[in-house]
């Protein structure tokens, strides 16, 4: 056995690889700079805006409710959301504080989308004299399929 033989036993054999301790430092580095700091930021820029609510503000909810702050007590909020309708939230029920254009910018588009649907939609015409005439009227239609579709599900005629 030659000393160059030992030389390569003793590195292969678990000594010190600083190669790999630099490799786990890199990715503990990553994981905090990439996952833990953003999540951080963000949560100090929500307590930051909870504690600056003040009454007239415009907010919206996490549930898309916008409404104006009336008061502020503690770590609860009253919201109006509409005239004379009060309601008490949690301050971290507030996603963020919407200038007034936001909010008539998403009212006249949902408005728009609504009129939109009512002129697509037309009402069925029904003949007022059908009864007097005997033909089956949509009614009696949407009893019959009712029933029919009850019976395709249970098995059973519906009483």
């Amino acid at each position: 056995m030659g000393i160059t033989d030992l030389a390569a036993s003793s590195s292969s054999s678990g000594g010190f690889n600083p190669t790999s301790l630099l490799l786990i430092v890199v990715v503990v580095v990553a994981f905090y700079l990439l996952m833990i700091r953003p999540q951080q930021r963000r949560k100090q820029q929500a307590q930051q805006q909870a504690n600056t609510l003040a009454p007239g503000a415009r907010v919206r909810t996490t549930a898309g409710m916008y409404a104006t702050v009336v008061e502020v007590d503690g770590d609860d909020v009253v919201l109006e959301v509409a005239p004379g309708v009060e309601v008490r939230y949690m301050k971290r029920a507030v996603m963020d504080v919407v200038s007034p254009g936001d909010v008539e910018d998403t009212v006249d588009d949902d408005v728009d989308s609504v009129d939109e649907a009512d002129e697509d939609e037309t009402a069925p015409e029904y003949d007022v004299d059908a009864e007097e005439t005997g033909d089956i009227t949509s009614e009696a239609a949407d009893e019959d399929s009712e029933e029919s579709a009850y019976e395709q599900a249970t098995g059973t005629k519906k009483d």
